[in-house]
C-alpha cells in the first residue's frame, strides 16, 4: 500500500510493522551473519519507514530503525563501547539524489552557488566493520561496529589478519610487538598518540570460492557469499579458526584521534596509507558532482572485475573543517553519502519449484536454477516469495528467468521470459509439505500456513518455546537451549511430550549438566502445571492471533477448551465464533483452520488428558468499571501489555485496541502516539501508570 494511502491509525500500525521486521532483518545480518532478504529488499523497507515518519513525525517510535545503527552486539564475545559511535550511511539509489545531498551541504554551510564542494569517492566493500584502536603505537583494542554505540571484542581475531598493522613503527621490522609496554627503548612510533581507524573486514572472491570447496570437503559449514564469511570468520572464540580463513583489511575513515591526521579527507588517507593501512586503489577526489558520478560510473563498469564484492560508492564531503560543521543526524553523517548500485541481471532456466515451511509453518516457493554468474557470483537458488507472485509471472518448471541480484543473498526473478510457451502449470500445494496438514491463506493475505500446528515437524521447536514461555504455561528449567535439547533426543514432538519427561529421568541424569536435583527441580516445575489456568494454555498453543485475553473471552464464552474446539471445527464454527465479544472474523477463521484439522484435535485430547487444565474461572468481579473500555497505549514501564490486559478483566472492564467515542479510559505510557492524540480529541479520561495502579488497588 502507497504511503500516502494510509490513515494515521495504518501508519502507527505499519510502522509498528516496521521496526519489528528490521529488527529482525538487523540481526539475521549483523549477528547471525545469515540474511533471508536482499540488500535492495532491505534498503526498500528502511525507505517505506522514511517515508511514513516524514509523513507523520508524530509517530516516530522510540523503537524506530532511523534511530538504530546495525544490530546488538553478539553475547558470544565481550562487549566494548566505542570511544566514538561507528555512525551508517545514508543511502542514495539515483545521480539525482546523489546531486540533492550536495545541495543540501550547501545549503546547511550557506555556501555561494560558485564554492566548489571537492568529494571524495571509493567502493563501498561489502564486509564487516571494525575499528582499529592504537595507543603509544600498538594495536590495543579491534572492535566490530554492533549497534553503532557497542561492539564486539575481537582483538585477537584482528591480531591474526596480515593487512592489519600490528604497530605503527617505521622501518621494515614494525617495531615491537603489539600489546606489549608503551615505552621501548630505540623505538619511535609513527603516531604515539591515540589512533582508533576504521574499516572493512572482508573476503577476496577467490578466497571465498577456495574457503567453501575446503569447507563442503570436510563437512563443515558453506556460506552463502563472502561478507558472511568474513564475518563469520572474524567473530570467532578461537582465534585459530580466524587465522585459518583467508581474512582482509581496507580502511575507509576513523574514530577518537589524539592529533589531527589532515585538513582534508584526502590528506587524512593519505596520511593513513603512509602508516601501512590498505587503501582502495579506487580512492578518488573529486573537484565537481559530475566528476563523482564519473567514477560511480567507471567503478560500476568494473564492478565484476574487481577481486572483492562491492555494492555501490561512498562520497564524504573532503574537507573536515566543513564535515565537523555538518555533524550527523541520528544514525548517519550529513557528510557522507552511499550511492549504491542498481540490482545486476542475468538470464537462466528454472529448473524446479519447491515449496519449504517455515518455522511459523509459512509455505515458501524457491526456485533451483541452472547456475548462472550474476556480478562475479554464482547464483542456483532464487526467492519467489509467494503463491501469487508466482501466479504474477506465470513461473513453471522449465522456464527460461530473468533474475537479479540486488545484493548479497538470495536474488529474485524480475521477468518470465518463455511465459507465452506451452508448459504445465505449477500447482501450489494446499497440503503441507512436512506434514500433510491443510495449507491456507488468511483473507486478504497472501502467505499461505500450513494449518498442522502442532504435529508439524517444521513448527514445532518454535511452537513447544512459545507453550513454555513465560505469558503462556510458564514451566521454570524448560528454556529455548532446552527445548532443542529435548526434541533432538527425540523426547518431545508436541505439547503433550512434556508431561511425559518424567518417563526419560533415568536418561536425563545419565546427561552432562543434569543433576539429580535439577532434573527433579525440573520434573516437578511440569508437574506443578498440571491443573493449570486454561486460558494460559489456549494461548500456548500458539494459534495465530490468540492472545492471552482472546483466550480469556474465548473461555467464558464456551467454559472449556474442549467444547471451543468443538464449536471451531464445526460446519458453522466460524459464525459461531464471531458472535463472542471480542472475536472478530480474521480471528474465528485462524481458531477454524486451527481445530478442523483432525491432528490438532488428536495432539490437543492427549495435552488435555496429561495437563487436565484447571475449570476456568472467570477473575472478573462488580466494580464501577464492569462493562467499561480500557485502552493502553506507549510503551509500559512497570508491566507488560498482557498483565494490564487482565488486570482490566479483573475489574470487569474491557481492554479494547483503539480509541472511540466509546473509550472511557486510556492509560498512557512513554511514547504515546496517535491513541494519546485521539482520546485528547475526543475528551477521554487519560491516566499514567502510577494512577492506574491505583485504580487496580481501590477497585
Amino acid at each position: 500500500m502507497a504511503t500516502k494511502e494510509l490513515t494515521e491509525t495504518d501508519a502507527a500500525a505499519r510502522l509498528a510493522e516496521l521496526a519489528k521486521e528490521i529488527a529482525r532483518h538487523n540481526r539475521l545480518y549483523h549477528d547471525r551473519d545469515e540474511p533471508e532478504i536482499s540488500d535492495a529488499e532491505f534498503d526498500a523497507l528502511v525507505r517505506e519507514n522514511a517515508a511514513l515518519e516524514a509523513q507523520y513525525p508524530h509517530l516516530i517510535r522510540p523503537d524506530s530503525p532511523s534511530r538504530q545503527v546495525g544490530a546488538a552486539p553478539s553475547t558470544a564475545l565481550a562487549k566494548v563501547a566505542h570511544a566514538r559511535p561507528m555512525l551508517s550511511l545514508d543511502n542514495a539509489f539515483s545521480d539525482e539524489e546523489v546531486r540533492e545531498f550536495v545541495r543540501r551541504v550547501r545549503r546547511f554551510l550557506s555556501l555561494p552557488e560558485d564554492e566548489p564542494v571537492a568529494l571524495t569517492a571509493e567502493p563501498k566493500i561489502d564486509g564487516l566493520s571494525c575499528s582499529l584502536r592504537y595507543e603509544g603505537g600498538r594495536l590495543m583494542l579491534a572492535a566490530t561496529r554492533g549497534d553503532g554505540a557497542v561492539g564486539e571484542d575481537v582483538t585477537p581475531n584482528a591480531l591474526t589478519i596480515s593487512d592489519v598493522p600490528q604497530t605503527l613503527y617505521p622501518g621494515e621490522s614494525r617495531g615491537p610487538a603489539a600489546g606489549g609496554s608503551s615505552a621501548v627503548e630505540g623505538w619511535t612510533p609513527a603516531f604515539a598518540g591515540v589512533l582508533e581507524v576504521r574499516g572493512e573486514v572482508f573476503m577476496s572472491k577467490e578466497d571465498f570460492a577456495a574457503l567453501n570447496a575446503r569447507q563442503a570437503e570436510a563437512g563443515g559449514k558453506v556460506f552463502a557469499n563472502p561478507r558472511n564469511a568474513a564475518a563469520g570468520s572474524l567473530r570467532q572464540k578461537d582465534p585459530g579458526i580466524t587465522a585459518a580463513r583467508p581474512l582482509r583489511f581496507l580502511m575507509h575513515g576513523w574514530g577518537e584521534l589524539s592529533e589531527p591526521l589532515g585538513a582534508a579527507q584526502t590528506e587524512a588517507v593519505e596520511r593513513l596509507r603512509a602508516l601501512g593501512f590498505p587503501v582502495s586503489d579506487l580512492f578518488r577526489r573529486c573537484e565537481t558532482i559530475e566528476e563523482a558520478l564519473a567514477h560511480y560510473a567507471a567503478i560500476e563498469h568494473a564492478r565484476a572485475e574487481l577481486p572483492f564484492d562491492i555494492d555501490g560508492v561512498v562520497y564524504k564531503v573532503d574537507r573536515l573543517d566543513w564535515q565537523e560543521r555538518l555533524g550527523s543526524v541520528g544514525r548517519a553523517p550529513r557528510w557522507a553519502l552511499a550511492h549504491k548500485f542498481p540490482a545486476e541481471k542475468a538470464e537462466t532456466t528454472l529448473e524446479r519449484i519447491e515449496v519449504q515451511v517455515g518455522r511459523t509453518g509459512k509455505l515458501t516457493p524457491v526456485g533451483r536454477l541452472t547456475p548462472v554468474g550474476v556480478g562475479g557470483v554464482m547464483v542456483a537458488n532464487v526467492t519467489l516469495h509467494n503463491r501469487d507472485e508466482i501466479a504474477r509471472l506465470g513461473l513453471r518448471e522449465g522456464d527460461r528467468v530473468r533474475i537479479q541480484r540486488a545484493g548479497d543473498v538470495i536474488p529474485q526473478v524480475v521477468e518470465n521470459l518463455t511465459r507465452d510457451e506451452e508448459r504445465p502449470t505449477f500447482v501450489f500445494p494446499d497440503r503441507c509439505p512436512q506434514c500433510g496438514s491443510e495449507a491456507v491463506a488468511e483473507e486478504g493475505e497472501v502467505d499461505v500456513r500450513c494449518t498442522g500446528g502442532l504435529i508439524c515437524p517444521a513448527q514445532r521447536i518454535e511452537r513447544l518455546k512459545h507453550f513454555v514461555s513465560r505469558g503462556a504455561m510458564d514451566i521454570e528449567g524448560l528454556g529455548e537451549k532446552t527445548i532443542e535439547e529435548f526434541a533432538a533426543s527425540g523426547w518431545l514432538h508436541g505439547p503433550a511430550d512434556i508431561f511425559r519427561l518424567r518417563d526419560h529421568r533415568a536418561e536425563l541424569l545419565g546427561r552432562e549438566g543434569w543433576k539429580e536435583k535439577s532434573v527433579d527441580n525440573l520434573l516437578a516445575a511440569i508437574q506443578a502445571k498440571q491443573g493449570f489456568d486454561p486460558a494460559r494454555l489456549l494461548f500456548g498453543l500458539g494459534i495465530r492471533h490468540i492472545g492471552i485475553v482472546t483466550a480469556r473471552d474465548l473461555l467464558k464464552a464456551f467454559g472449556t477448551i474442549e467444547a471451543l474446539a468443538e464449536a471451531a471445527a464445526g460446519e458453522n464454527g466460524i459464525a459461531e465464533l464471531s458472535s463472542v465479544e471480542g472475536v472478530g472474523p480474521v480471528v474465528a477463521e485462524a481458531l477454524h483452520d486451527f481445530f478442523h484439522e483432525p491432528h490438532n484435535r488428536e495432539q490437543l485430547a492427549d495435552l488435555l488428558a496429561l495437563a487436565r487444565p484447571a475449570a476456568f474461572v472467570s477473575q472478573a468481579r462488580q466494580t464501577e468499571w464492569s462493562g467499561k473500555t480500557v485502552v493502553f497505549t506507549g510503551s509500559l514501564q512497570t508491566m507488560s501489555r498482557d498483565e494490564a490486559k487482565a488486570q482490566a478483566e479483573r475489574l470487569g472492564a474491557r481492554a479494547a485496541g483503539s480509541v472511540s467515542a466509546k473509550t472511557d479510559l486510556v492509560v498512557a505510557g512513554p511514547g504515546a502516539g496517535s491513541k494519546l492524540k485521539k482520546a485528547e480529541e475526543l475528551g477521554v479520561r487519560v491516566v499514567g501508570e502510577e494512577e492506574w495502579a491505583r485504580i487496580v488497588a481501590e477497585a
